[in-house]
């Protein structure tokens, strides 16, 4: 309960008619039911209710109560078999607003060893996020418009729906829980199993409810301290490992990183054959009989049309039939080869290591001349001048940020982004995807010198390699000053961040707007990581007011100090 008032919104979940808001009412009404059981199947409170029937009745240890057989509990105990618990953290999806803040589920582990065997606890919108206007679903989601679901399924079905078909790699952090920790989770899932509750996207969202499980596991734990008004997944990990409960971190590539380390290994004249192959350009045998083709270079051939095959069906690209046809034809044909070298994919930084969400920021510098001082807040939650260390590249988050700026004894907002949302998704031979960016606040970059409400929504192309990204940007965009304005924007940008400690953006952009005027803007930042949660950044602005007043140009050159907790 929160504030003595349940977030469960089931009925069915409470036996008082008051239970949602009178835990000891609820309490009361549990005893009865389980000492004056009617039924003595899967339907006795017993039964529905093993969690508490379990806490009862070591609480009430001299009271005897009705045996039940509990045949569908235990038949879901037996196939779990728990045995310990790990925190799955699939990262952001790049191309999907719904998903760039990452998710968070529970995985419950048993004796064998392959945990793809396993099974996943997972609690989610239940909505289709890709079947429902984009605004709606968003709005819906803010103010719980959906109910959330809780599911139970194999998680090797989790792995095939977020590593394989949303491109997004997969971190696992195991939690130093007892079995029988473990067991009081399970019951506790089980009750929840069958209702629901409101889903807020950024309160009780996936891992709010996840940390419910933890905190159930071992009642001491308390996750819920670190979060007030919003709770973004990656900041619950932060959390479990505040409380120091995770024991281990394994890494698993995404289906997009490994055709990307393909990319890598293969040679430029042979990077074309492995669509060809799937779009039955070229058979398999044209490949493996081959001379002019070295046998590793064979290998990696048909390996990456095997894995672009499959992420193509896994995006209904391919027919069912077709798919199997395909995936016996090639995967006989590299079978012939014999084995080859494991392809190694080198091992990302850890989302533990990144920086948290909130960010305050102090600095100092010249504008024109004049002094300045800087004041500036964001709960949340990445953008591109942050560290990236830890995060998804070229995604950016932005809610609230807030930047006040003070000299000659006035104080003034630089900034006021509302939301700020973007995508610079890098092109590739197997990927051509396209970057966007969205952005609904106040600012100083219009003609006039005052921060004017600014909305716009741009999209571009990206390409990249181990030494930073570039991007060009076409970005629609209005404005309200005195009236209300229109612009086109042109940029291009190149981020460099090859280096863990250090990463430097640059940006320039040519405006149009509707009035014939047209600007000239420029920026430059340089941050350098200190720590985990510390940043140097060098900020150096260049924009142009009025074309038709040559003198009418503002230079900035900032220093900042930002802090993230």
């Amino acid at each position: 309960m929160e504030d003595g008032i349940s977030q469960i919104d089931d009925e069915s979940f409470f036996l008082s008619k008051n239970g949602k808001t009178d835990a000891k009412d609820e309490l009361h009404a549990t005893i009865d039911a389980l000492l004056n059981e009617v039924t003595f199947d899967d339907n006795a409170t017993a039964c529905r209710f093993p969690a508490r029937a379990s806490w009862i009745k070591e609480e009430l240890s001299g009271i005897e109560f009705p045996k039940v057989t509990c045949n569908e509990y235990d038949k879901v105990l037996s196939r779990l078999n728990p045995k310990s618990v790990t925190l799955v953290f699939p990262s952001a999806h790049i191309n999907s607003p719904a998903s760039m803040f990452g998710h968070t589920f529970l995985r419950i582990n048993s004796q064998y060893d392959s945990k793809l065997l396993s099974y996943a606890v997972n609690y989610a919108a239940d909505a289709n996020p890709d079947k429902e206007n984009g605004v709606l679903f968003a709005i819906k989601g803010l103010f719980g418009g959906y109910y959330g679901k809780y599911s139970l399924l194999p998680y090797y079905e989790k792995l095939k729906e977020y590593r394989d078909s949303e491109q997004r790699d997969i971190w696992e952090y195991d939690l130093d829980l007892t079995q029988d920790e473990v067991l009081r989770m399970v019951r506790h899932i089980w009750e929840l199993n069958d209702t629901h509750s409101y889903y807020y996207f950024f309160t009780e969202n996936c891992s709010y409810n996840m940390l419910w499980f933890v905190e159930a596991a071992r009642p001491s734990i308390d996750l819920r301290k670190y979060f007030s008004y919003q709770v973004i997944p990656l900041e619950t990990v932060h959390a479990v490992e505040n409380e120091h409960i995770i024991t281990k971190s394994s890494y698993r590539p995404s289906k997009r990183t490994l055709l990307l380390r393909y990319e890598q290994l293969l040679d430029e004249k042979n990077i074309a054959l492995p669509a060809m192959l799937i779009s039955s350009k070229i058979s398999p045998i044209s490949i493996t009989q081959d001379s002019k083709i070295e046998i590793e270079q064979k290998r990696y051939i048909l390996e990456a049309s095997i894995e672009l095959l499959e992420y193509n069906f896994s995006k209904s690209k391919i027919t069912k039939e077709r798919y199997l046809e395909l995936f016996h034809a090639l995967s006989k044909a590299r079978a012939s080869l014999g084995l080859g070298e494991k392809i190694e994919i080198k091992t990302p930084a850890n989302p533990l290591q990144s920086h948290q969400a909130i960010r305050t920021m102090v600095g100092a510098g010249v504008k024109e001349g004049k002094s300045v001082g800087y004041l500036g807040i964001r709960p949340a939650y990445h953008s591109l001048e942050d560290s990236n260390y830890g995060f998804l590249r070229g995604t950016q988050i932005e809610f609230l940020n807030v930047e006040l700026s003070y000299s000659e004894y006035k104080a003034e907002v630089e900034d006021a982004t509302i939301l700020s949302i973007v995508s610079i998704a890098q092109r590739s031979y197997f990927f051509e995807n396209l970057s966007w960016r969205t952005k609904f606040g106040w600012d100083k970059d219009s003609l006039d010198s005052h921060a004017n409400f600014i909305g716009t929504v741009g999209v571009g192309l990206s390409w990249g390699n181990e030494l930073g990204y570039s991007y060009i940007m076409t970005d629609p965009l209005f404005y309200i000053d005195d009236s209300f304005k229109y612009a086109i924007g042109t940029s291009a940008g190149f981020v460099f961040d090859k280096y863990s400690n250090m990463s430097t953006k640059i940006e320039l952009t040519k405006r149009f707007y509707d009035t014939g005027d047209r600007q000239n803007l420029f920026e430059l930042s340089q941050g350098f990581r200190v720590t985990q949660n510390t940043q140097l950044r060098f900020d150096y602005n260049y924009k142009q007011r009025d074309e038709r007043a040559k003198e009418k140009q503002e230079r900035s050159l900032k220093c900042y100090f930002n802090y993230y907790f």
